[in-house]
């Protein structure tokens, strides 16, 4: 017999919202992981060939663009946040 009591029905949201939660987190950690231990590190001989305010791009990854693109995450991870705390009616 099914239990629809309301109190597994809040552990089941509670669960399906930290599991968005955190994959989101995951994803977005990734990417500023890639961008900046990538791209300033990894992948720096390859953009050291082009140029960004007259500086290698590799160096200009290493020393601006991973705060940037952090930046820029954070700002993403609010507004998707929002959109999943709607869904999960736990907006303010």
């Amino acid at each position: 017999m099914a239990d629809n009591s309301p109190d597994n029905e809040t552990n089941a949201a509670e669960g399906a919202y930290w599991r968005e939660n955190i994959r989101l987190l995951v994803t977005l950690m990734a990417i500023w992981f890639a961008c900046s231990f990538g791209a300033g590190i990894l992948f720096r001989g390859f953009l050291d060939q082009f140029m960004i305010g007259g500086y290698p791009l590799g160096f200009w990854f290493a020393q601006q663009g991973s705060i940037y693109i952090f930046i820029a995450l954070i700002f993403y991870y609010v507004v998707k946040m929002r959109k999943i705390e709607r869904k999960y009616d736990l907006d303010d």
